[in-house]
């Protein structure tokens, strides 16, 4: 689906918003925000390669490595700047995925999907393996640090959440300038026809190779957004249920705008939230229901109902 010019704008409005809105939500909806944001930079890099027909069910891996990255920082080095953690896990991730690229960008369909899965497999594998980097409690998050000043407590959090608007605002205007370049407009092309695309001149592979990286790097800045808001990382989030559960966010919000992720993993978040308040021990029953009534009655994701909204106000 074509995006106005306009989208750019409104990319920085609605981030804009929201960020002066988080000076008056109470701890928990800051918390919420800061979940939901943090899962949407991830769902925006697996929209960059659904839209080229491809579905990771690897991205735990990437994900794990933003997280990582922080701790070994934050440990190791004593870095608890956020913009300093933050481009550091993008870098990790980045440099896995071009490796990693090499050998996926050669397959189509379930085998993708299915070997980017054995990927993050391996690295959990190897986590739990290693007591030292695989213990719950091996990697203790420092608060991160703002301005040269650490805020603490409460303010902490609400100085995170702004940043986390700020980086979620860079991230999908650079996806949304990514769209807009001849490559993101190849991605369709990718998807329907690939011979055609290389009668034309273009390498597939390369163009998939090129998605797969700014797809790793998306879920490298999630991740260190997710361990700076939680305080703590473990091997858990590379397992296959969080790749999962990213897919599930992406499916559920739909790959029409850069703003769809964020909706998405929003409306995940909540209902989640929810959900373990009423239902403790059965919540999946709650997300799995909310899931397929999306796909039944919008099967394009949640977007997609806002999409056709403006279409028939402007028609």
């Amino acid at each position: 689906m074509p995006m106005p010019r306009s989208t750019g704008w409104l990319i920085v409005i609605v981030f804009g918003g929201v960020a002066l809105g988080g000076l008056g939500l109470p701890a928990w909806m800051i918390s919420v925000g800061l979940s939901a944001m943090s899962q949407g930079i991830v769902v925006l890099g697996l929209v960059v390669l659904m839209r080229a027909g491809l579905i990771s069910f690897g991205q735990g891996l990437y994900f794990g490595l933003g997280g990582y990255a922080v701790g070994v920082l934050s440990l190791e080095f004593g870095i608890t700047d956020a913009f300093l953690r933050v481009i550091a896990a993008a870098l990790a991730a980045a440099a896995v995925g071009l490796l990693l690229g090499c050998l996926l960008r050669r397959y189509r369909g379930i085998f993708f999907a299915m070997l980017s899965l054995a990927f993050s497999m391996i690295f959990y594998g190897l986590l739990v393996k290693n007591q030292n980097l695989g213990s719950t409690d091996g990697f203790r998050v420092l608060a991160s640090t703002f301005a040269g000043r650490p805020p603490t407590g409460g303010a902490n959090q609400l100085w995170l959440f702004l940043f986390a608007c700020l980086l979620s605002a860079v991230c999908a205007l650079a996806v949304h300038r990514y769209f807009r370049s001849t490559l993101g407009w190849l991605a369709t092309a990718i998807r329907d026809n690939e011979t055609r695309v290389e009668y034309l001149g273009c390498s597939v592979n390369a163009a998939v190779h090129l998605k797969l990286v700014l797809c790793s790097a998306l879920a490298g800045i999630g991740g260190a957004l997710s361990a700076m808001t939680v305080g703590h990382i473990d091997p858990a989030i590379t397992y296959w249920t969080t790749s999962g559960e990213l897919v599930f966010v992406a499916i559920l919000g739909g790959a029409g705008s850069v703003f769809a992720p964020f909706l998405g993993a929003l409306v995940f978040q909540v209902v989640h939230t929810l959900a373990l308040a009423m239902l403790p021990h059965a919540w999946h029953v709650i997300l799995g229901g909310v899931l397929l009534a999306s796909i039944l009655f919008m099967p394009d994701g949640l977007w997609s109902a806002i999409a056709r909204r403006r279409e028939r106000s402007h028609g």
